[in-house]
């Protein structure tokens, strides 16, 4: 990878670290709008008056969360409302963006290499099994250091 692109994956992961055990908690089934709600008995109607909202607006703003149609404003709108903040981002299914560019990397370097090296075999030039790994290592190393854009294709 290029320095620039090295720098800012590090610090990416460096800020995403920080979102790694949420990743863990379970989402209520209601919402955590209605738990959060419920568990401070806080009626819907206490709430609505906070938001400026009808009772009957809060429940669809419970529904909307529950059913992950709400947006981010709103989310942020009844946070304040009950005196919490929204904590958004995202948390890399590999652990880290560098872990999920090796793989990708690896994965289209080794896509790469074999259809060479099937061609190369039926035109009786094959490679052995240690000079295949070795090229995929070499080019999935070359990916990463371009970063290309075929990466994520």
């Amino acid at each position: 990878m290029r320095n620039k692109h090295k720098l800012l994956i590090e610090q990416l992961d460096s800020k995403l670290a920080e979102f790694r055990g949420a990743a863990t908690v379970t989402i209520p089934e209601k919402g955590w709008i209605h738990t959060i709600r419920t568990a401070l008995n806080m009626t819907m109607d206490q709430l609505g008056t906070k938001l400026n909202k009808t009772k009957g607006a809060v429940q669809k703003i419970e529904e909307r969360e529950a059913t992950g149609q709400i947006t981010i404003h709103k989310l942020q709108k009844v946070g304040k409302a009950l005196n919490m903040k929204l904590v958004y981002g995202f948390v890399p299914e590999d652990k880290t963006i560098e872990n999920l560019i090796n793989i990708k990397a690896e994965k289209l370097a080794r896509k790469i290499v074999l259809r060479t090296h099937q061609t190369m075999t039926l035109e009786d030039q094959g490679i052995s099994d240690e000079k295949i790994n070795t090229s995929i290592t070499d080019l999935a190393n070359e990916i990463k250091r371009e970063m290309r854009k075929s990466l994520w294709d």
